[in-house]
């Protein structure tokens, strides 16, 4: 009874349709930090995300977000294409998503908020310390 419990909390969380598109953050002083998101068609999300400063590239990363077959979403962070590694999601609306992995050294939790101004991820241990921020605007929001 408790795994089916289970099952059906994992499969009420929804995929974070809001994501789909492609996000950036920019700084006066030429640094920049892009992400895009397919949309959620057949229970898989495919991401990808750089970092640099002017046209240096300082870090770059290959993501999805899947619907197991369990139900469960899950985020996961290939880092310069190391192994991915997996976040489930532990908590999610049509607005927000929170993956966690306690397992992992850093990050443990990655958490999307969709804000009236655009997009703010962080990253940081799994009680919340140790964050990085970013707040991305909509690369197309001007042609909406």
């Amino acid at each position: 009874m408790i795994a089916l419990l289970m099952l059906a909390e994992a499969a009420a969380l929804p995929m974070p349709a809001f994501l789909s598109g492609c996000w950036e953050q920019r700084t006066d002083a030429g640094q920049w930090t892009e992400e895009c998101w397919t949309d959620t068609r057949g229970g898989l999300m495919i991401g990808s995300g750089r970092t640099g400063n002017g046209d240096r590239l300082e870090h770059w990363e290959w993501m999805r977000i899947e619907r197991g077959a369990d139900g469960a979403v899950t985020f996961y962070g290939s880092p310069k294409g190391a192994p991915a590694v997996g976040f489930k999601a532990s908590e999610a609306d049509t607005r927000s998503i929170t993956f966690v992995n306690a397992s992992h050294d850093y990050p443990q939790r990655v958490r999307y908020v969709l804000t009236k101004d655009g997009l703010d991820a962080e990253v940081s241990l799994a009680d919340g310390s140790k964050p990085e921020r970013w707040s991305y605007k909509n690369t197309f929001a001007a042609a909406k």
